[in-house]
């Protein structure tokens, strides 16, 4: 009777087992969160970069990722003298970007946030070997930064890029100042401002403009440059801005003296970078805080689904931003296409946003 006994409960042992994986698991593991860990990595500590992560982290939050609830933030910004800073500050900077790459895959995170391209392109190797997962943002060309195309981050890496069809900016352009043949560019070393200017000329000869570039030392004023742009009335008719950190050098000299330029000579400026440009009268480009989120976008595929960033392709936005800064538009007395002026949106900062399309 009892070895009966023993042989039905051996034979009963595999069902009892079977029920007991099937049951529901208890409600405190279900609302059990787990904590992720984001270490940013950056070099200097500009606006521009801070509305990228600004932009970042809202797209986490709105996929429930929030900072001081589920999300623990660790920021590395080396600082870097954008406009003393020479050769052998550069290679200190390297370094200065390879410790803190090192110490971040020492740390294990559950992703890494690269922002600018310096950081992204000298940390990316040591984050691969660690294999901690890693998104970049706020970089104007992804082949800068070791990316193999475009589209494609490589091992260990996604994100988004400030990379925008020039041709599209461009167009814009031509469509709301007809007449211009030839546009000045300032630019200085800056990774981001001469991908930015080559760019520029790349695409301009399709729509049949010429483009003046002229490089200045970040220490150096940027007039002279511009009275020779200018010349004796036979050279530019149009400034335009670069993805440069020159101007936001020395509270924004350089970006004060263009403006006060321009408006002495009567030549219109536009500004293919999004930050408050004084004296700009229209914007076309890359939000910052638009790619952030983007990047945030990836960020929360990686973390929520466990996604390997290798599988996930570079975003960027498909149309540039466009603004118009309307009292400047009034003091160069200037006709906006009447389609576009139908479509524009009145922002809070003061400024018109047009649709690119119309």
């Amino acid at each position: 009777m009892n070895k009966a006994f023993g042989i039905l409960v051996l034979a009963l042992l595999p069902f009892a087992f079977s029920a007991r994986a099937m049951e529901a698991l208890p409600p405190v593991s279900l609302e059990e969160q787990h904590s992720y860990r984001v270490e940013v990595l950056q070099v200097s500590d500009i606006e521009p970069f801070r509305e990228a992560l600004d932009g970042f982290m809202k797209e986490l939050a709105a996929n429930g990722i929030v900072e001081g609830k589920n999300l623990i933030v660790n920021r590395a910004a080396i600082d870097f003298d954008l406009e003393k800073g020479g050769f052998w500050d550069r290679i200190g900077v390297l370094f200065r970007i390879r410790d803190e790459a090192r110490r971040i895959a020492r740390a294990k995170p559950d992703l890494a946030l690269t922002i600018g391209t310096p950081a992204t392109k000298h940390a990316r190797a040591i984050l691969e070997e660690a294999r901690v997962p890693a998104v970049f943002t706020a970089v104007a060309n992804p082949l800068d930064a070791g990316c193999p195309s475009l589209f494609d981050a490589g091992p260990g890496m996604t994100g988004a890029t400030l990379h925008t069809d020039m041709a599209e900016s461009l167009k814009i352009v031509r469509r709301i100042f007809p007449n211009v043949q030839r546009i000045g560019m300032v630019h200085t070393d800056d990774e981001n401002g001469v991908a930015h200017v080559e760019a520029t000329k790349a695409n301009a000869r399709d729509i049949g403009v010429a483009i003046d570039a002229r490089q200045v030392n970040k220490r150096d004023s940027i007039i002279p440059l511009l009275k020779e742009l200018v010349g004796h009335g036979n050279g530019v008719q149009m400034f335009a801005v670069p993805l440069d950190t020159y101007y936001g050098l020395r509270k924004l000299e350089p970006a004060i003296d263009l403006n006060d330029f321009s408006t002495e000579h009567h030549i219109p400026v536009v500004s293919f970078a999004l930050f408050r440009m004084p004296g700009a009268v229209l914007y076309a480009g890359a939000d910052f805080r638009a790619v952030g989120k983007l990047s945030g976008v990836q960020a929360a595929k990686i973390l929520k689904r466990r996604t390997k960033p290798d599988i996930l392709p570079i975003l960027r936005q498909e149309k540039p931003t466009v603004l118009i800064d309307p009292q400047r538009v009034a003091a160069f007395n200037i006709s906006l296409p009447p389609a576009m002026l139908q479509a524009k949106v009145e922002r809070q900062d003061g400024f018109w946003q047009l649709d690119p399309d119309k």
